[in-house]
């Protein structure tokens, strides 16, 4: 994940979309993936040169990644939580565990905190229903969690921020 913008940025925008060949529609979805990845969310210029190289509309771009949960247009914080909401994972308190994240973060759902810290988001399904409620901490699950393991979560993420 990168915390950098300007030239630095705009040079590994490029590096990535030059490795796609020009016109192809259908790598819109691994070209956006990639540049997330590498910069941790996708900047207003990615999507415009994505658009430009894939003979696409600014506008079908924005369509299309709002779309997908796994998108992001802000950039994640340092440590980024998601929290599954589908079904199973709501019956079992997935809402608590949002209520007490955004208490303890002092951050709403698709936010990053004034710092730069810490970014939490809800995804609607996990894919692990029967362990619910589940949530990933930079990609790690967690099975099983409830809203009275978030206070001292966050205490240990600060911890390894604080120390890093």
């Amino acid at each position: 994940m990168c915390w950098y913008f300007g030239q630095e940025m705009t040079e590994d925008i490029e590096n990535i979309i030059t490795k796609y060949r020009q016109g192809r529609r259908e790598d819109l979805i691994p070209l956006l993936q990639e540049i997330q990845e590498r910069l941790g969310h996708l900047p207003e210029e990615a999507i415009i040169r994505v658009g430009s190289h894939l003979g696409l509309s600014t506008t079908k771009i924005y369509g299309l990644a709002t779309f997908y949960d796994q998108f992001r247009f802000i950039p994640s914080g340092r440590i980024h939580i998601s929290v599954c909401h589908g079904t199973s994972c709501f019956m079992n308190g997935s809402q608590g565990i949002i209520d007490k994240l955004t208490e303890e973060l002092k951050t709403a759902p698709g936010q990053t905190s004034r710092n730069g810290n810490f970014s939490f988001d809800i995804v609607t399904c996990m894919g692990g229903c029967y362990h619910g409620p589940v949530i990933t901490v930079n990609d790690e699950y967690h099975i099983h969690v409830s809203q009275d393991q978030i206070p001292e979560l966050i205490r240990k993420l600060k911890y390894i921020i604080e120390n890093d």
